[in-house]
């Protein structure tokens, strides 16, 4: 029974959990369950006190929502930062193979290249060998 505390210290009050102290009017009284906080026509938010009596609703709202934003900014910059360590992995692991392919691709090419240039310098060789007479 709360009402008892009324008009005595906070810190009597909410020895007993279930019970709110309102620091304006000084009064002790059961904390309405059915409501998370406690109405304005009850006791304003900068007066109410449960638990301790050095934190008021107010104060308590405002931490928590700094807590709770703070948390929830730290997950998603922990998720940014693993989805893009996961991309770049994967470019890491994706980059080296196609850069290979075109390397490959381009020594290929070079390689016909030069053997085509080959043939027909061999070729003008034979030619020449065949018009002077020393094949």
């Amino acid at each position: 029974d709360c009402h008892q505390y009324t008009n005595r210290s906070c810190e009597e009050c909410l020895k007993n959990v279930t019970c709110l102290w309102c620091a304006s009017s000084g009064r002790c009284m059961d904390y309405p369950i059915r409501r998370v906080l406690p109405p304005a026509d009850l006791c304003d938010l900068r007066s109410a006190r449960w638990g301790v009596c050095w934190v008021n609703f107010e104060a308590l709202i405002i931490a928590m929502s700094v807590v709770g934003g703070t948390i929830l900014i730290m997950l998603g910059v922990c998720c940014c930062c693993c989805c893009c360590k996961k991309k770049s992995k994967k470019q890491v692991s994706e980059g080296p193979d196609k850069d290979d392919e075109r390397a490959a691709r381009e020594r290929e090419k070079r390689r016909v290249r030069q053997e085509e240039r080959r043939a027909e310098m061999k070729s003008r060789h034979d030619e020449i060998r065949r018009k002077y007479g020393t094949v």
